[in-house]
């Protein structure tokens, strides 16, 4: 493959540019309606996830595109890697697809009770860019959005990041807040990178994870979100969090554990035990998958494949059970069903 830059860092022009024939409002027009992030459902404890493309009417259980969508206690949505300020071929306008990504969520029958964004919210950490994003996100109707940084985020050590969304948080922006019987925990594993990108969450924020939980039943069900993934989906690229099993061993214990993550711009997902982990698409580029590249990095890819490379996720849950399904509809195959 061609065209793949590292992740990190300013990015070097992409060396074929435009000449696909593909236009800006051309491109626009293909990435316009795919969606860009993941509704969540949590129902009695099983956390499902559907393509944002899909109208579903969540108040009913109401058939939508050959799916049963479960009536749900309440739902979120996960958007990820904004990256606004990147510019370059693989995706020339970045405030246009996260624009996409709003006004998905805006035509959900219900909206979400908050939005989880998982990192790299900026591409250089740069007080315009999180201007721009935060200009962006007025218009998301939701009650909330809760934010963890990725590594682009903390290009100034975290500084700016820390004062626009770290209010209230501990350490470098961890933080836990509960919402409809479930627990949510956002962790910090970008700030320092070893071994060739590893994140790693280190120890104090380890002791504040283990204080944090030790008060809570083994019954609650728990949401991780933080922007590396906290298993091992390709340590060669640094896809991964060296120290993650020391966190995951504190909760191993309950019943229910989703782990959401970004940084990688792809759905990959895996479950260990009561532990199921779910990666999300980015709402600006698509990465290539795991050693199919020299490097990762923003990946162009034709207009008609855009639609199935970007997305967004979304959850719905409901009390009194607690195991866990995490279920996924690619936006190529969204389309065919309406089609």
């Amino acid at each position: 493959m061609k065209d793949h830059h590292h992740e990190h860092g300013p990015l070097p022009e992409e060396q074929n540019g435009n000449n696909d024939g593909i236009d800006r409002r051309g491109f626009l027009e293909c990435m316009a309606w795919a969606g860009t992030g993941v509704l969540w459902m949590m129902s009695g404890g099983i956390l499902k996830s559907f393509g944002m493309s899909q109208m579903i009417d969540h108040t009913t259980g109401n058939i939508k595109n050959g799916l049963i969508i479960p009536k749900s206690d309440f739902t979120f949505v996960q958007i990820s890697d904004s990256h606004i300020g990147f510019n370059k071929a693989a995706n020339p306008d970045v405030v246009g697809t996260l624009q996409a990504a709003i006004d998905k969520i805006n035509t959900m029958p219900k909206a979400p009770s908050f939005v989880l964004h998982t990192g790299d919210l900026s591409h250089l950490a740069q007080a315009a860019e999180f201007d721009t994003l935060d200009q962006s996100l007025k218009s998301v109707k939701t009650d909330k959005i809760f934010y963890v940084p990725g590594e682009h985020d903390l290009t100034d050590n975290g500084k700016l990041y820390l004062e626009r969304y770290g209010k209230g948080t501990k350490g470098g922006g961890w933080y836990s807040f509960d919402s409809h019987g479930v627990h949510f925990v956002g962790l910090v594993n970008a700030q320092v990178q070893v071994d060739g990108g590893l994140g790693t969450l280190g120890a104090d924020q380890l002791k504040w994870l283990e204080d944090d939980l030790k008060g809570l039943s083994s019954s609650t069900p728990i949401v991780v979100f933080a922007h590396i993934p906290l298993w091992a989906v390709y340590p060669q690229w640094g896809w991964g969090t060296k120290d993650s099993e020391q966190a995951l061993a504190l909760l191993r214990r309950f019943g229910s554990v989703s782990v959401l993550n970004g940084h990688i711009h792809q759905t990959i997902q895996k479950v260990e035990g009561n532990i199921t982990f779910h990666t999300a698409m980015s709402t600006a580029f698509p990465q290539p998958a795991p050693g199919s590249a020299p490097s990762p990095g923003p990946m162009k890819v034709p207009a008609d494949k855009l639609k199935s490379v970007l997305g967004l996720t979304n959850v719905h849950y409901q009390e009194h059970h607690h195991t866990l399904a995490v279920t996924d509809v690619p936006l190529m195959e969204a389309e065919k069903t309406n089609g």
